[in-house]
């Protein structure tokens, strides 16, 4: 016996614990080699079309499968623990008497917090509804009108939105649409070759004071008719008015026709304001706007220069009937687009204004289309719009959706590794109810009330005071406010366009009276406070403050004309800039003003 060879490792007997941990300790090795195979042939075959996302493909799945694979090993040690632990009955009693405590405990915390958070937020909504604000969303949609009066449904607009909405506002599936759908409405002031940069060709900036330059547009569309046919040239140069206006003819059928369907009283886009996810709603029709715009505005500067005002005015007249056609959509991102369109029809207005282009009958013309924006009354609609839409809405599709939160906070790459968000479907109700209040307080208290669209004054201040109140809120992060600082800080941005764009207008109002009394008297007046009522009904005053907008002539025989601007302080009508050059609203004064000779 004492002679006896011990036995081999490979002829021991394997039965009970100690095979179960070795087999699944070969069964994970493998597992794990079989994937790292197929992130490898997954990342080669991606990177015969892309060398760095097929290393970084496989980069990533490598350590998403190691990941999960070190988890799976160590919960399948756990799990076999639990389970030799419950194989005692003592044991397995106590297990399932902490099991049901567990549960009880759950439910309770469950019921509790979203008990907590419905009943915090009836409180804050019966609170605000008794200062008038509302939550649902009838208060906020537009009311249908007749088809036969809805500039949107005509067959030209339509082909605006038509790809993709029906005209009762339906979305059309992504595979059903139409390959071969023609948008009529598709303008575009440039082609598509890259070799040729259209942006540096500006249409001026009346902001800074830059009158477009229209011989750049000349060559640009000289230099793109020597490659396609895109937009018609002349065998030979004429003036930069006439080539400019020559390349965009092509659309001279579309716009008249556009013309006639303006004479509609209403406009209402089908949009899909009962969806049950507000931030799916597509907006297609406001890219095509803008588009329209931009060809309206380089028209209108190459009228003028062409000396055909008449024809500069109606253009102008259409550009701002395509930005009332929005008006009522109370939709954020619709009307910071309604105020971009207005600063393009700004130019062709100041330019004309700069060079004595406008009779004083064009003038008064002009006035009445622009006293007809009200800028203030927007921002209301606009953020109220953003609150029952863009907050409750969503708020209500989370509660049912949560795993849209992922989407959310991975900029809409809902596909990427995560683990945390397998977290995400176990939020309590409640939660989602107490954010919903975080984000809903700043509108009511602060962002509402910036603007009084009675008194015509916009308070930079209110909206300093929201900011601040948000950035303290969101240095510490807690279950009831994660939310807060995703769907709120670029609201402050947002604010200060729409009192900018009110601003904007009411200098360019005051602007055209000053003309009409320089082309009444030969010179423009030492105040402005002679202008009206002979020239304006009422003078327009600084939105920001409600005082008489800043005045003065210059030596050149010019004036300028500013707003103390958003830092609420006078700069003596000095413009600031940024770093990249474009105008700050944030700093200096808001002013107009024309170039010096």
């Amino acid at each position: 016996m004492m002679n006896e060879e011990p036995k081999s490792f490979w002829k021991k007997s394997w039965k009970g614990p100690r095979a179960f941990l070795f087999w699944l300790l070969i069964v994970s090795l493998a597992a794990l080699l079989v994937a790292v195979l197929i992130a490898a042939v997954t990342a080669v075959r991606t990177t015969l079309f892309d060398r760095h996302s097929g290393l970084k493909d496989f980069a990533g799945y490598t350590l998403f499968v190691m990941f999960w694979f070190i988890v799976a090993v160590a919960l399948a040690f756990v799990f076999y623990g639990i389970i030799r632990w419950l194989c005692c009955w003592r044991n397995f009693k106590r297990f399932l008497y902490g099991l049901a405590g567990f549960i009880a405990l759950m439910a309770l915390f469950y019921a509790e917090e979203d008990w907590r958070g419905w009943h915090a937020w009836q409180n804050f909504k019966r609170d605000a509804e008794t200062c008038g604000i509302r939550f649902d969303r009838a208060s906020v949609v537009p009311p249908p009108v007749p088809a036969d009066r809805n500039f949107a449904l005509t067959p030209l607009v339509f082909t605006s939105y038509g790809q993709m909405l029906t005209r009762d506002g339906k979305m059309i599936p992504a595979g059903e649409r139409a390959t071969n759908f023609v948008n009529r409405m598709d303008l575009n002031i440039a082609g598509n070759d890259s070799s040729l940069d259209w942006r540096t060709n500006g249409t001026g900036n009346w902001q800074k004071a830059e009158a477009a330059n229209l011989a750049a547009w000349q060559t640009y569309y000289r230099a793109l008719g020597a490659k396609t046919n895109l937009f018609p040239i002349a065998p030979q140069p004429q003036t930069p008015a006439q080539d400019v206006l020559l390349a965009l003819s092509k659309y001279d059928s579309t716009i008249e026709e556009l013309c006639q369907d303006g004479q509609l009283p209403d406009s209402r886009f089908p949009l899909e304001y009962d969806k049950d996810d507000p931030w799916a709603m597509l907006l297609p029709h406001l890219a095509v706007m803008k588009r329209c715009a931009q060809v309206l505005q380089l028209r209108a500067l190459a009228e003028l220069q062409n000396g055909e005002s008449d024809l500069a005015l109606a253009d102008i007249k259409l550009l701002l009937r395509l930005t009332d056609s929005i008006r009522t959509e109370p939709v954020l991102i619709s009307h910071l687009v309604r105020i971009a369109m207005v600063n393009l029809a700004l130019q062709p207005v100041w330019e004309g204004l700069a060079e004595h282009r406008w009779s004083d009958g064009q003038l008064a013309e002009l006035d009445r289309e622009l006293a007809g924006l009200d800028f203030l009354s927007d921002y209301k609609l606009a953020m109220r719009g953003e609150m029952v839409l863009g907050q409750v809405g969503m708020f209500d599709y989370l509660r049912h959706h949560p795993g849209k939160l992922q989407s959310l906070f991975s900029e809409g790459d809902s596909s990427s590794p995560a683990p945390v968000f397998t977290l995400i479907r176990l939020i309590p109700n409640g939660w989602f109810y107490q954010n919903q209040i975080h984000c809903a307080r700043p509108m009511v208290e602060f962002y509402l009330p910036a603007a009084e669209a009675t008194r015509e004054i916009f308070s930079p201040t209110a909206i300093h005071q929201a900011d601040t109140a948000i950035t303290a809120e969101c240095k510490r992060l807690t279950p009831y406010n994660f939310l807060e600082r995703l769907l709120l800080p670029a609201l402050g941005n947002a604010a200060k366009k729409f009192a900018q764009g009110q601003n904007a207008v009411n200098m360019a109002r005051a602007a055209i009276a000053l003309e009409r009394y320089r082309l009444a008297h030969g010179v423009y007046p030492e105040t402005l406070a002679v202008l009206a009522p002979q020239f304006i009904a009422k003078l327009p005053h600084d939105i920001i403050n409600g005082q008489p907008l800043h005045y003065r002539r210059t030596p050149e025989g010019h004036f300028i004309l500013y707003s103390v601007g958003w830092n609420e302080t006078d700069d003596g009508g000095e413009v600031a800039f940024n770093k990249e050059g474009a105008v700050d609203i944030n700093n200096g004064d808001w002013v107009w003003r024309y170039p010096q000779k």
